[in-house]
């Protein structure tokens, strides 16, 4: 059970790294950003394919960062310059493009096959629970590293910026400044985000295949800043342990409902999470960190 519990709260830590970006991105700039899953991707194998060729484990992190940072710029480029639901549908299809990148390329990824033994941190840990106790506790400084950066961009001129972007897109650009230069630097600080997510993801797990990079996972991240509450920082955080504690406890429910089939518990998973999601947009649409005055 510790183990259970261990692995959980890692999975969230590594989930709040990309919530938090896309809290920058869609809370606090309004990029609608559908592609996560892409830089998230980028991370995970690009990590794997350098420390399995034997470098270290930290350049493999810094270059599926430095990547996604490239990639997310001629993206912002050209796509901010589309209105929002075509940059939205630009975004899930780039995503889809890393996926299918991923698949055809069969040297460097290996394919449908994926890339298994990767190096895990911390691996000189001999205690059963010692390494993935390191790894979270890495993790939480890094998110707690990542959150003070986000509370300094949120009071500096550039989360003025950024803000006002999001209120009324036309009067920055009125007042002479260019919303597409910002909300580029934004979807690049944001992806290296996701990025680093994927690079601590394949650590942990071990192995990475394409399957495990599907739009659902954005989808999640999405449902997990919802919960929280759009903007909210500490919105982001807590979204995501509520997503996943919802996510984890309904594979309690066979337990509850003994008589169940396997193929029909599955689908009532999908219906509880999803139900709740719904109460939330009804009663909370201002999400759990949101103002409380406002219904």
């Amino acid at each position: 059970m510790e183990a259970y519990v261990l692995a959980v709260a890692i999975f969230v830590a590594i989930y709040a790294l990309l919530t938090l970006g896309l809290n920058l991105q869609y809370g606090l700039t309004g990029l609608t950003n559908f592609g996560l899953v892409g830089f998230f991707a980028i991370g995970a194998y690009a990590s794997a394919i350098l420390s399995t060729m034997g470098y270290p484990i930290l350049l493999g992190f810094a270059a599926g960062m430095l990547i996604s940072v490239a990639a997310a710029w001629p993206i912002g480029l050209i796509a901010l310059r589309l209105r929002d639901d075509y940059f939205a549908i630009a975004t899930l299809g780039f995503s889809e493009v890393v996926r299918v990148a991923i698949i055809s390329e069969g040297e460097l990824t290996a394919g449908v096959q994926g890339i298994p033994g990767i190096p895990r941190l911390f691996a000189f840990a001999e205690a059963r629970t010692a390494q993935p106790l390191l790894v979270l506790g890495t993790l939480l400084l890094v998110n707690l590293a990542v959150v003070l950066a986000m509370r300094r961009i949120v009071r500096s001129p550039f989360g003025r910026i950024i803000g006002a972007i999001r209120d009324n897109e036309e009067a920055v650009s009125a007042l002479g400044k260019d919303p597409a230069r910002f909300k580029t630097q934004v979807l690049m600080v944001g992806a290296a985000l996701s990025a680093l997510g994927g690079s601590f993801y394949a650590h942990y797990v071990g192995y990475v295949t394409p399957d495990q990079f599907i739009p659902l996972v954005t989808f999640q991240i999405w449902m997990a800043m919802i919960l929280g509450g759009a903007g909210k920082i500490s919105g982001a955080v807590i979204g995501t342990l509520v997503l996943m504690l919802l996510l984890e406890g309904s594979r309690f429910l066979p337990d509850v409902l003994p008589f169940v089939s396997g193929a029909a518990m599955a689908e009532i998973r999908i219906f509880a999470v999803g139900f709740a999601l719904v109460l939330f947009t009804l009663y909370r649409p201002q999400g759990l960190m949101g103002d409380f005055t406002k219904r």
